[in-house]
């Protein structure tokens, strides 16, 4: 089955100071299934690190490793965008009381049919009133 995994999930596996058995279980699926990102997804990784570096929760140093480490990650980068997709990411976001930000990963998630990898409780959420499958540990 293929996967949507947003960022909370990424977080959690490279952030020193945060842990989960739900990232930790999702990492060996990566290796054997699709795992699906939305172009926007770098963008978050890399406001993750910055905030990281400006609170002093990790190095220049580590921050840098990490760009490597995600960089790394067999994730595939979905490329859909227009005005179709901001109709439906919209509709998602207005329905279940989404950001746009997160809206767009369960779009992803819906067009794919593939199943949701997140942390956030919104969005876990969501997914399941879509009739997405969420990943558990």
């Amino acid at each position: 089955m293929p996967w949507v995994m947003d960022c909370s999930i990424a977080a959690a596996l490279g952030l020193p100071d945060e842990n989960s058995a739900v990232a930790e279980a999702f990492l060996p699926i990566m290796q054997h299934e699709d795992v699906w990102v939305p172009s926007l997804w770098w963008h978050e990784i890399g406001n993750v690190l910055i905030a990281a570096r400006r609170r002093g929760r990790i190095t220049d140093n580590d921050a840098s490793g990490l760009m490597h480490l995600y960089g790394s990650l067999p994730v595939l980068t979905d490329s859909a965008h227009g005005s179709d997709l901001m109709e439906r990411v919209h509709r998602l976001a207005m329905d279940y009381k989404l950001s746009a930000y997160d809206a767009a990963y369960l779009e992803l998630a819906e067009r794919r049919q593939a199943g949701m990898a997140t942390l956030d409780a919104g969005l876990h959420r969501a997914a399941q009133a879509c009739g997405v499958k969420v990943f558990q540990h």
